[in-house]
């Protein structure tokens, strides 16, 4: 590209030294650009996940002792997800599903609903328990992630993060939902979460990387509070 430039700028007539300013000028103003673009939506993410967080305590207590009442074992589920760039970390939510789930997932495989293939999903999940399906349609298991948003693993508004397994069937185009710091919601949890095939959800996560900005992210997390309160596609 640099070449490109140098050809472009020096049949023009320009100096050689003012052809690589100006080209050192125009790098430099793309990367603060991107830099500056990064600060604002990580000190949304740091001003509006901190204090919720803590908020939000007493309530997460409450659920701690209910989801430990129903069913024995850890009421926080830890989850190994792909981040940004395939950045492996540790996602938190609250735990939905009876301690044996994963193991199995095996035999409930030929009954996924979800179309593509690539993640699994059932409107009854037979692994799912009783408070599990009533955090699950209101998103209160996704709360423990507003940790996971001050340490920065995660944004308030981004592409879900899969688990590896998802990452290893995913084609090249697929691949770029890993472009950008994944989120709690985004374009398709607004717009039927659940009911939205894989592929559809790609598109629409590209979408929403292509077109990425501040005013995006607030309208997105505007528009998610109606999408938790109806639950449509949420289970």
């Amino acid at each position: 590209m640099e070449e490109l430039l140098l050809h472009r700028y020096s049949r023009a007539g320009q100096p050689a030294w003012l052809i690589r300013l100006r080209i050192g000028a125009k790098r430099l103003a793309w990367v603060a650009v991107v830099r500056s673009a990064y600060l604002l939506k990580r000190t949304l993410d740091i001003l509006l996940a901190g204090p919720l967080f803590i908020l939000l305590l007493p309530i997460f207590g409450l659920l701690v002792l209910a989801i430990r009442l129903e069913s024995p074992g850890p009421a926080l589920f830890k989850q190994t997800r792909v981040g940004r760039w395939g950045q492996i970390f540790t996602m938190y939510k609250f735990r939905s599903m009876y301690m044996d789930a994963e193991a199995r997932k095996a035999e409930l495989l030929a009954e996924n609903e979800m179309s593509g293939g690539v993640t699994f999903k059932m409107q009854r999940d037979p692994r799912i328990t009783r408070i599990g399906r009533f955090i699950r349609k209101a998103s209160i298991d996704e709360l423990p992630q507003l940790w996971n948003v001050i340490k920065g693993d995660m944004s308030l508004v981004g592409p879900r993060p899969p688990v590896p397994a998802e990452v290893d069937e995913y084609s090249l185009s697929d691949r770029r939902r890993l472009e950008v710091t994944p989120g709690i919601t985004c374009i398709w949890q607004v717009s039927g979460r659940s009911d939205i095939p894989f592929p559809e959800q790609v598109e629409l996560d590209v979408r929403y990387i292509e077109s990425q900005s501040l005013l995006t992210d607030l309208k997105l997390l505007w528009q998610t509070v109606p999408a938790v309160l109806f639950g449509r596609g949420a289970y």
